[in-house]
């Protein structure tokens, strides 16, 4: 019976022990003054001690927990947990990241063991910011000036199209915004918050994405705001893909300040249904917009000229050439520092770097050629060199496509074949359409046919370019 007294008092000394245990964790100290995290840095460390360490349990994980903006932890977000026995000794130094929507001046930071369950006071205060748009954008449709007429305002937004042209903040919800008037070329003074600002005095504005005390190159361009106290005023045009732009990325976008309306004119001449305040053209010459502003009117003008080039090929898209004959295909254009490649059977043909190639054999063939100076453009012709058509004189009714080479396919007169505009129609028996061409290739039939007990018989009609036409039957045998 005292066997049972001892063990019994053993379990409850052992499970006295496990309730007491505990541990004390030091204030967290950082590793830094403040975290300016970006998508290509966002790693932070910071220190604590924790006494006594044989108190640790085995399985015990030390966590990381990221206060709100105000430095309150009544909802905190846990930022880095260990593995399960990861730490053991003290002081330890441990890292973590930011959330992407983390943005304030008072952040804190705590630590946490899980067992025994501990926590630490919060550290010293620090701004945190998660630059989630980290690169100049674009408002007014960067156009560096704005006006408004007298007793009205200029409304000055940012743009968003949300492309590699023009990363827009805007795409990011929980971004917010400060605007600034320039009031010397190095001094500037915040004006108001939001994405918009309502202009009613003169001066230079700009924006910038709102990351507090860390620095960003997330910032506007300036406009000039003016105001026009009646009459008529000028104002800017701006292309979306620069001026000169380069036509092959597509048309640009040219565009306007805002206002009531607008109508666009080329060369003078008004352009029907152009009246947005955005305009978009892959041609060149003198644009220019009338702008209705209420009680007074802007015009604006740019000469649009664009960076692409035209090239041309002197051969056809289907060439035929003899054995031993050659062809020599040359490409003229009007590239600034052309470049040139060839290809045969998509390879590249190696040395083949300039304007002319001597084509000596059948295949496919492609040239591309490159602006390699001002606009990165290129073009690419495609063309194919074949042997030409066996010249037979009258249009067979029997064909044997066996596999042994010999009259396989259905092969008529040059007259009719590919090169002659020629329509082939071949039909079966009950008149379902099989082939129907303008660019006949001696090549029918390309896949197998279906045999029966008997020799399959098919129909053609021919209808050369000036519609005579020839009917008959084609005989398919074994």
């Amino acid at each position: 019976m005292m066997k049972n007294y001892t063990l019994i008092i053993f379990f409850l000394f052992s499970f006295t022990n496990t309730i007491n245990a505990q541990i004390v964790i030091s204030t967290p100290a950082l590793g830094f003054s403040q975290a300016c995290a970006s998508e290509s840095f966002n790693t932070y460390y910071t220190t604590f001690t924790f006494s006594p360490e044989s108190e640790l349990n085995p399985t015990n994980q030390f966590i990381i927990e990221l206060s709100d903006d105000s430095g309150s932890f009544s909802n905190p977000t846990t930022v880095y947990t260990s593995a399960q026995g990861e730490v053991t000794q003290s002081p330890a130094t441990l890292g973590f990241s930011l959330p992407t929507t983390t943005a304030g001046e008072t952040y804190k930071v705590r630590i946490k063991s899980t067992a025994p369950v501990a926590t630490s006071t919060g550290s010293v205060s620090f701004a945190a910011y998660y630059k989630i748009q980290d690169e100049p954008f674009s408002i007014n449709n960067l156009i560096s000036t704005a006006v408004f007429c007298s007793g009205s305002s200029y409304l000055l937004s940012i743009d968003n199209p949300g492309n590699t042209a023009n990363n827009s903040p805007l795409q990011y919800p929980t971004l917010t915004y400060n605007w600034y008037k320039e009031i010397s070329p190095t001094t500037s003074v915040f004006v108001a918050l939001g994405e918009t600002l309502s202009v009613t005095e003169t001066g230079t504005y700009f924006v910038e994405t709102n990351y507090g005390s860390c620095t960003s190159d997330s910032f506007s361009n300036r406009v000039t705001v003016s105001e026009a106290a009646s009459g008529l005023t000028t104002s800017s045009i701006s292309s979306s893909l620069g001026n000169p732009y380069c036509s092959s990325q597509g048309s640009t976008t040219l565009s306007a300040i805002n206002g009531i309306g607008y109508q666009w004119f080329k060369d003078g001449e008004q352009i029907s249904g152009a009246d947005n305040q955005m305009l978009v053209t892959n041609e060149s010459g003198l644009f220019e917009v009338n702008i209705d502003l209420g009680s007074c009117t802007a015009n604006a003008s740019i000469q649009l000229e664009n960076t692409g080039f035209t090239s041309s090929i002197n051969v056809s898209d289907i060439n035929y050439i003899e054995e031993g004959e050659t062809l020599m295909v040359t490409v003229s254009t009007t590239a600034n520092g052309p470049e040139y490649a060839w290809y045969l059977n998509n390879v590249v043909i190696s040395g083949a770097i300039d304007n002319s190639y001597e084509v000596s054999e059948v295949g496919n063939y492609k040239v591309v050629v490159t602006q390699s100076v001002g606009c990165n453009a290129s073009e690419e012709f495609d063309f194919t060199i074949s042997e030409p058509f066996p010249d037979v004189s009258n249009i067979p009714n029997l064909i044997s496509p066996n596999g042994d080479n010999i009259n396989d396919t259905w092969i008529i007169p040059q007259a009719y074949v590919s090169g002659t505009n020629t329509e082939i129609i071949i039909m079966d028996a009950f008149g379902k359409i099989l082939l129907k061409t303008s660019d006949y290739q001696n090549n029918w039939p390309q896949n197998e046919l279906n045999f029966k007990n008997v020799n399959p018989v098919y129909y053609y009609v021919i209808t050369t370019q000036n519609n005579n036409t020839k009917k008959g039957s084609i005989t398919v045998i074994k």
